[in-house]
């Protein structure tokens, strides 16, 4: 009820200030110095570019310059500028997830598509991982909160980050850029663009590398030699062409490619549970006693390497048509692929490893929009079709590393007599657990999907607007999976989980009931179950959906609009791309699931908002008040034995979010930021019977910090007529939020905030800058994600976010 009311008193607030009078609460009359208007912030949240005071969605717009000025290279870095969008990465960077308004795909298993969408340059990317890379030179960004699903289809249910990158122009010029700074930051990056032939055909390109040292040290362990983690080592090129055959016709091409060599991602010790000393004991020391996350050690005994290769193609047709009409097509074809090694413990214990050659993914997509739009007197429309292809092709093995047999024995003996160790085991030692014993699993997936769209506005007056936009979206998905289990003639596949199930009988008259599920557990993981050797599956789902928008629009005067608006969202159903089996790991009677799938997920939003231009179109106020709630929620979780997506039956979220855009009268000083207020939490529902953890019912949901807020700041004065200095401050605020899925006090994250800050002088004109930056100034310790770590009973690792960094930075254009 308390949340409502908030809701209530900021729907309030919006609407008496529209309803105010020029000049009542802000100085209207002043005559504001020659300079920037909100007239020139477009977007294209609508498909068609607008300036964005017209368009009736919480926007947040950052802009090329503001882009350079605070740094950002990558969706991950956008988060300071954006209030209420978080993204966090884990056991590598193509394990990257988006957040808006608390809401985003929760786990790392590829099989579950994206809650916020990613779109590059028009182009749908499949994950949000896959997005996730180095964006090079760019006009600007544009984050779209809640549902977006008429125009920008499935997977878009939380929101879209819509990056438009920078296109070729008709005048000659370039950038080059050398940034250096501690924990050996060195980039480099040149571009160039101007004309190819006369006024027609104009070009772009530009290519970067960037590097810097590991954000970890590691105590490395035989066989692992590398000393540091969370490295950086990125390639990127793009080349663009600008063909303008008439001036009715205009063709934009792209081809890009990027590539990473880096190691990464380990995590850290955050809580020691009991199991820390045997893990101790049988490493020689191999992990943080005391923990101490952000003394910034980790340990490990194998490597860690992340190579990603992305490369693709796109070519954008826009034709102006008779009429008034608008003709776009937008084609693509993109294929990324990643290698990634594991240190699955996180310890400097040989127990679970992951090798690169045999944990890849790799995502090879088309996909082709059609869009026709145009205007009859009060009507501005839009129809569309668009059609995507994906071939996911996914490797997954998790094996055995030498001492988990040894850690195995002696975690059992800690709960009997170690002379019934070998009753259990049976076998020579080094026999049950060999090295390199586990899962090989491949899974080759298809999707098509197709939909027919329409987004329409309809001015009933000249103030007051009605938009209806609907979509029909088809999805099909075959999936493909093989299992095998990896072993030797000495120690064959699956045989310690044999032996420990031959075992039962005998064991479990000799321990209490309630003893047994956590050996067991360990000894017979789904992994090595011998019920999956040699098995196959195969699986196919075909659904189709309906979302669309219904906008109310008023507006009280050319500065002041409002809208009431409803939204539904679609996230696409799919396949878990991982073991499930039925019955108990200790039963002999245990089987394959073979239905992994899980169903679709829907979202119904209601927003009313406001957005309103002061001091002769200076200042942009803008607020909204929404309501989110989902159905079938996709949550992957742990259930103690293994990974399964459960559907959750409700999820809400309810909030206000303000920004503000003022380009103030004192010269040369801009501000710009907002605050979000999201209460997102679980519905009531039986815990058990989804097979979530008992915490989650009517609690937020992981990652979902009520306040989310920031504010940036950038100020030019000249020095004299041959120089001047610049200086952009910003600042990320966000309350406590938990990290864990399962909710696990323990991986709670307090509140904290972020600054970063960027000085530097150049010329007048731009031709040369030297810049000193900052970044995380305060050297603020925060965590990205807490999690159980494997095999270690109540002891939490975690993720850590970026440390601080500074340096300097040299630009010069021409």
């Amino acid at each position: 009820m308390r949340s409502l009311q908030r809701m209530a008193i900021a729907a309030a607030a919006c609407t008496m200030a529209a309803w105010l009078p020029p000049g009542t609460a802000l100085a209207q009359d002043q005559v504001p110095e020659r300079g920037r208007t909100l007239d020139e912030v477009v977007v294209t949240a609508q498909k068609r570019v607008e300036n964005i005071q017209d368009v009736p969605v919480v926007v947040t717009v950052v802009s090329g310059q503001l882009l350079q000025d605070t740094g950002v290279r990558d969706i991950k870095d956008l988060t300071v500028l954006t209030p209420g969008l978080i993204v966090t990465s884990t056991t590598n960077e193509t394990s990257t997830t988006a957040r808006i308004r608390g809401v985003g795909t929760v786990g790392d298993n590829i099989g579950l598509e994206s809650s916020v969408g990613v779109v590059i340059d028009e182009v749908y990317r499949p994950r949000n991982g896959v997005g996730f890379g180095d964006l090079g030179e760019l006009e600007r960004i544009e984050v779209l909160k809640g549902p977006q699903g008429t125009l920008f289809g499935k997977n878009t249910s939380a929101g879209v980050i819509n990056v438009r990158t920078a296109a070729p122009q008709f005048d000659f010029g370039g950038t080059a850029e050398l940034v250096g700074g501690n924990r050996g930051i060195a980039e480099g990056s040149l571009s160039l663009t101007g004309p190819l032939v006369g006024d027609k055909l104009a070009g772009r390109i530009f290519y970067a590398h960037r590097q810097h040292d590991g954000f970890l040290d590691v105590n490395a362990l035989a066989p692992r030699t590398a000393k540091e983690d969370v490295d950086r080592d990125v390639d990127t090129a793009r080349g663009q062409l600008l063909w303008n055959p008439s001036d009715a016709v205009s063709v934009r091409l792209i081809a890009d490619w990027s590539g990473r060599n880096e190691s990464c991602c380990l995590g850290v010790q955050y809580v020691n549970g009991p199991s820390y000393a045997i893990v101790s004991a049988i490493s020689g020391g191999g992990i943080a006693n005391p923990a101490d996350p952000f003394g910034r050690r980790a340990y490990a005994n194998r490597e860690t390497p992340q190579n990603i290769r992305d490369r693709g193609a796109s070519a954008q047709v826009d034709w102006d048509l008779a009429g008034g009409m608008t003709f776009t097509s937008v084609t693509a074809w993109r294929h990324w692929e990643t290698e990634n090694g594991q240190d699955a413990d996180f310890t400097g214990a040989a127990m679970l490893y992951r090798d690169s050659k045999s944990y890849t993914n790799t995502f090879e997509t088309f996909t082709q929009e059609l869009r026709l739009t145009g205007e009859n007197g009060r009507l501005k429309w839009l129809v569309g079709a668009f059609y995507a292809d994906e071939d996911l092709d996914s490797v997954n093995s998790l094996r055995y590393d030498s001492q988990f047999e040894l850690y195995y024995g002696l975690a059992l003996s800690a709960g009997m007599s170690p002379a019934l160790v070998p009753t259990l085991l049976g076998r020579a030692p080094g026999t049950s657990y060999a090295t390199g014993n586990g899962s090989f699993d491949t899974y080759g997936q298809n999707s098509s999907s197709w939909a027919l769209f329409t987004n329409n506005t309809f001015s009933v007056t000249d103030r007051f607007d009605i938009g209806l936009g609907l979509r029909y979206t088809n999805e099909e998905k075959d999936l493909d999976s093989h299992y095998s289990n990896l072993g030797t003639a000495a120690s064959p596949a699956g045989v310690g989980c044999a032996t420990a199930r031959a075992r039962f009988a005998i064991i479990s008259a000799l321990l209490p009931p309630a003893a047994l599920p956590s050996y067991y557990g360990l000894g017979c993981a789904t992994f090595t179950d011998p019920v999956f050797n040699n098995a196959t599956t195969n699986q196919s789902l075909d659904e189709g959906e309906w979302s669309g928008t219904a906008k109310l629009i008023y507006h009280f005067s050319d500065d002041v609009m409002s809208y009431a608006s409803y939204a539904r969202g679609y996230k696409a159903g799919g396949f878990n791309l991982d073991r499930e089996r039925i019955g108990s790991p200790a039963s002999p009677a245990a089987v394959i699931d073979p239905d992994t799938a899980f169903g679709s997920e829907t979202v119904d939003s209601y927003e009313i908002g406001l957005k309103s231009g002061w001091l002769h179109n200076r200042l942009a106020l803008n607020g909204a008040v929404f309501y989110q709630e989902y159905k079938g929620f996709q949550l992957n979780t742990y259930t103690g034995l293994q990974f399964i997506v459960a559907s959750i039956p409700d999820v809400t979220s309810q909030g206000v979010d303000l920004d503000f855009l003022w380009y103030t009268p004192v010269a040369g000083l801009t501000l710009q930021g907002g605050v979000t207020y999201a209460e997102t939490e679980y519905g009531n529902f039986n815990a058990a019977a989804a097979s979530v953890p008992a915490r989650l019912p009517g609690s937020p949901l992981s990652f979902a910090p009520k306040w989310s807020g920031g504010v940036v700041g950038t100020y030019e004065q000249p020095i004299n007529a041959n120089l001047k200095w610049r200086l952009n401050v910003g600042a990320k605020y966000m309350s406590d939020y938990n990290t864990g899925s399962d909710l696990n006090p323990l991986k709670k994250q307090d509140a904290y905030a972020l600054f970063d800050a960027r000085i530097g002088i150049g010329s007048p004109g731009d031709s040369w800058a030297l810049e000193l930056w900052g970044r995380n100034i305060t050297d603020e310790d925060y965590i990205q994600v807490g999690f159980d770590a494997p095999l270690q009973t109540g002891s939490i690792g975690a993720f850590l976010g970026d440390p601080r960094t500074f340096g300097a930075t040299f630009r010069l254009k021409f």
